[in-house]
């Protein structure tokens, strides 16, 4: 059963051999302050697409072996990223971390009973037989899904339920179902170069108390191509930054509405970097505003 809440596979993070530190949890606001998850999760879009082969999947164990060790608990999945849902199950139970995992995945189709279906398929590859979090994938028939999610909830199979998407076109459809329905979740893009979230919807978000995933803190990584060859500010060092990933997602995490962020990695190197960003020091909202604006 998945868990991944108030939970760790480790009790801190350190990659370079200093005193380990705690990974900031973020509270659920559904639980009503009885579970939290840390603020860096995983994405698994594209690079968990891969075969059955242990020279494929290899890379991906070293990233999972960091993501537990390091307190990490909130895996992103979808039936819409190819081969990543069963990939995810098959190398969360060879670790035997199926108790330490916060299983999150989507329903990605149009009618009743193929939702059923996928979501039934999503149970048998994740290999858990409770979801921690089942989200509707990028608005699709959404008020279909919104009833057999529900359900699922009511029945105990499902622990939270959401709505995601990926573009701010999409938010004003987003805050209009948050309105009308009342999801535990809503996913939605959010980056240092892609600030229009922080106008209406992440404090709708915090006011409503919905919790929120962070996906594309990268921008599927043009933010790197934006700042190559730039040297790091030197506030970074004041809230503990050694690289640009974790400037970028500390960015995110001290945003107060956000939950947890989900970025996608096949490399150890990169899981690492990220990770390291999820504890210590957060910008304060005036250095946020410096950090803006000197990205432009």
């Amino acid at each position: 059963m998945g868990v991944g809440i108030g939970m760790a596979g480790s009790s801190g993070i350190s990659f370079a051999g200093g005193k380990p530190h705690e990974l900031i949890r973020r509270p659920i606001p559904a639980s009503h302050g009885s579970q939290s998850v840390p603020v860096i999760g995983m994405g698994t879009w594209n690079t968990f697409d891969v075969g059955s082969a242990a020279a494929e999947r290899a890379p991906l164990l070293e990233v999972l072996q960091a993501f537990y060790q390091a307190g990490a608990t909130v895996i992103d999945s979808s039936p819409m990223y190819g081969r990543a849902e069963a990939v995810t199950g098959d190398l969360v139970a060879q670790l035997g971390q199926q108790q330490h995992t916060f299983f999150a995945t989507k329903v990605w189709t149009s009618g009743l009973e193929k939702g059923v279906e996928q979501i039934e398929q999503s149970f048998r590859l994740l290999r858990t037989p409770r979801l921690d979090l089942l989200q509707i994938h990028n608005l699709v028939d959404w008020q279909t899904q919104a009833s057999t999610l529900r359900s699922l909830k009511e029945a105990g199979r499902v622990r939270y339920i959401g709505i995601t998407h990926y573009t701010v076109a999409a938010y004003a459809d987003l805050e209009a179902i948050l309105r009308a329905e009342p999801f535990d979740f809503v996913q939605f893009n959010y980056s240092l170069a892609t600030r229009d979230a922080e106008q209406h919807l992440l404090p709708f978000c915090q006011e409503r108390g919905i919790a929120v995933l962070i996906n594309r803190p990268f921008e599927e990584g043009a933010l790197f191509t934006q700042v190559n060859g730039r040297k790091l500010p030197g506030y970074a060092r004041d809230i503990g930054c050694s690289s640009w990933a974790q400037l970028f997602l500390k960015y995110v995490i001290a945003h107060p509405a956000v939950t947890c962020v989900i970025p996608a990695t096949s490399r150890l190197s990169h899981m690492q970097d990220n990770l390291s960003a999820g504890s210590g020091n957060l910008p304060d909202e005036k250095l946020r505003q410096r950090m803006a604006k000197d990205f432009g």
